[in-house]
């Protein structure tokens, strides 16, 4: 059998519309991997910016606190220092307990709201 060189071999007609939707159904198959792919990358990076802004708040909170609770113990050895006597004392020592408790408590819902903002998604309808 002798094959001519110059003869040219056609691609039917139904071959060329397989490949072309083949490779539209690839190009369409690798344009939604990489749009997830980004939302994937765009997800992790608003979670890590999220937990970044929240782990500063905490620690400018974190100053905020100490700074109070320092002005309040010192403030409490001013006081104690000018009590009249031991029933004064004790009044201020009490009073101080209650307010640094109550101060307490209020700080550590704080620090619990920081915690839970930190752990939400960006986008999440939480």
């Amino acid at each position: 059998m002798a094959t001519n060189p110059n003869q040219n071999y056609e691609i039917p007609a139904e071959m060329r519309d397989f490949a072309e939707k083949s490779v539209e159904q690839a190009r369409k198959a690798i344009d939604g991997f990489l749009s997830a792919a980004q939302k994937t990358v765009d997800t992790f990076e608003g979670s890590a910016n999220t937990v970044q802004a929240s782990a500063k708040d905490a620690t400018r909170k974190t100053f905020t606190y100490a700074e109070q609770n320092l002005a309040a113990a010192f403030d409490l050895a001013q006081r104690m220092v000018r009590a009249k006597d031991m029933q004064e004392a004790m009044q201020i020592q009490a009073e101080f307990v209650r307010t640094q408790f109550e101060a307490m408590q209020a700080q550590m819902k704080e620090f619990g709201s920081i915690a839970q903002s930190a752990m939400k998604q960006p986008g999440s309808k939480k």
